[in-house]
Order: C-alpha cells, then sequence, then structure tokens
C-alpha cells in the first residue's frame, strides 16, 4: 500500500508508508492499518492522538474516528489475538524457568493453564520453597484426568509448553506416549501441528537424547533448551532465567521486554 489509501464504506481514509504497513483489515467499521514496531510486537490497547493522527497501539489512523469504534476494535482484537497457552511442569531442575514464565503470562489477556508431572511437586518443594505462585486466572488441571478440553484434537491449544522439561518426559512424547493428560496434550498438538515448546535442562547429552531431539524436531516440536545468555550481564539468578524465559515468551508470539536483545540501542 503507497500513499493514501481510498476510503472503505464507512472508513476513514489512511496514510501509510509502503515499507512499514504490515497488515490491514476492517474491524468495527475502522479500516486500521499495522506499524510493526522492530520486535514486532503490536500493542493494541491505548489509545492517543498526534496531531490529526490517531495512533491505536500500532495502528495509525489518518483522520480521528469516534472513541466507541476504537474501543470495538480494541476488544475484538483482544478476543481475537488471545492464546490458549499450557504451561507443563515436570520434575527437572530448574522449576523457577516455569515460574518467571507464568509471571509473564497475563490471564486477562490469554487463557493460561497448568499441569504438573507426577515429580514436580517434590522439585518446586526443593527449589522454591514458599512454593509455586499461579497468577489469578490460571486454570490448574489434575495430570490424571482426560476431562481437559485441550486433550482432544477437537479443541486444542494455541501453544504448549513444557519448561522445565525433563529427558523422561521428553523421550515419552517423542514415541507417542500418552497415559496422563500432559503427554496426551503434547500428542495432540504434534498431531494438530500446534505449536509445542520443549524446554529440556540437561548435561551431558546422551545419543539417546539426540535421537529423541531428532523425532521430535521432525514431528514439528520445537526444542528450545535452558541455556541462559551472558551479553546482558545478568547480576541475580532470576536475571540468568529470565533470558531463557524470553526466548519461549519470543517463540509463543508475547511481546515481552524481559531481557534487551542483542545489539539493540538502549533507551
Amino acid at each position: 500500500m503507497e500513499g493514501r489509501a481510498r476510503g472503505v464504506a464507512g472508513t476513514p481514509h489512511l496514510e501509510a508508508e509502503s515499507n512499514r504497513v504490515r497488515t490491514s483489515r476492517l474491524w468495527s467499521g475502522v479500516l486500521l492499518s499495522y506499524r510493526g514496531s522492530r520486535r514486532q510486537e503490536p500493542h493494541f490497547l491505548a489509545t492517543c492522538a498526534l496531531g490529526r493522527r490517531f495512533l491505536v497501539s500500532g495502528f495509525e489512523l489518518a483522520q480521528p474516528v469516534a472513541s466507541g469504534h476504537i474501543d470495538r476494535a480494541n476488544e475484538t482484537f483482544r478476543k481475537e489475538s488471545a492464546l490458549k497457552i499450557l504451561v507443563a511442569i515436570t520434575g527437572a531442575s530448574g522449576i523457577l524457568y516455569a515460574q518467571r514464565l507464568l509471571d509473564n503470562l497475563d490471564p486477562s489477556q490469554h487463557e493460561v493453564h497448568v499441569v504438573q508431572s507426577n515429580y514436580a511437586q517434590v522439585v518446586i518443594n526443593q527449589e522454591l520453597p514458599s512454593g509455586l505462585r499461579l497468577p489469578p486466572g490460571v486454570v490448574s488441571h489434575s495430570l490424571k484426568s482426560m476431562n481437559a478440553p485441550f486433550a482432544s484434537g477437537s479443541n486444542p491449544l494455541d501453544a504448549m509448553v513444557v519448561i522445565p522439561c525433563s529427558m523422561g518426559t521428553l523421550g515419552r512424547i517423542a514415541h507417542g506416549f500418552s497415559e496422563d493428560v500432559l503427554l496426551r496434550t503434547a500428542d495432540v498438538m504434534l498431531k494438530e501441528r500446534k505449536k509445542l515448546i520443549l524446554v529440556p535442562r540437561e548435561t551431558p547429552i546422551s545419543l539417546v537424547h539426540v535421537k529423541n531431539f531428532e523425532l521430535l524436531l521432525l514431528a514439528g516440536a520445537t526444542i528450545l533448551p535452558a541455556n541462559p545468555s551472558f551479553y546482558t550481564h545478568p547480576s541475580t539468578v532470576e536475571q540468568v532465567v529470565d533470558t531463557v524465559v524470553a526466548r519461549v515468551l519470543d517463540h509463543l508470539g508475547v511481546p515481552q521486554d524481559l531481557v534487551r536483545r542483542w545489539q539493540e540501542e538502549k533507551e
């Protein structure tokens, strides 16, 4: 799209530079054009007036429109952009990775579910003496209950993250075992071609592990090892953990500002 876009019935004219416009959609009678940031993280919730142009957090309008239209557009986007996410926690060391991921998933913006493996609670007691904190709105499920809606391919999640992922769980997923809701959901994610992110925390790696990685990668899973980065000079354990959690959020498509990106200018 170059120059000024022609009006659509009932919509304002829209100005945009062709090299910055990503998508255009008609929502609630308002034609919006998304101008993505360099992080490709749209924010659509706030509105502000900039001269004669109105910015709807990532959308720019050439002419002001009624606030009711903007509110309806924002609400429509919130509903359409909300993700259904399952955070699965296993008995591998590294529970803080799961905690920090949950801390950075907003249940008011996304539908967040949690399930724990049999041994996860033992590790939680050892590594998080105060217990796992579930933000209000997060739904917890019993491991042995197959009544969870996402246990069926007819009602799949948008994304599942197994964090931390033990090698035992990873191996069972790789070979199609599905005797509980955690494994069954992972199986559903693969067969329905949905996003499955596995965060193993194990070293060293054996050939058996590598072969399981291969099977899962061929099946469509994302293997995202809990390998922290240090170019941001983290000074606490939590900041080290966040370098991994930030990459998980990136792969989920959830905006995050936990960690400054490589060669990103400091504000």
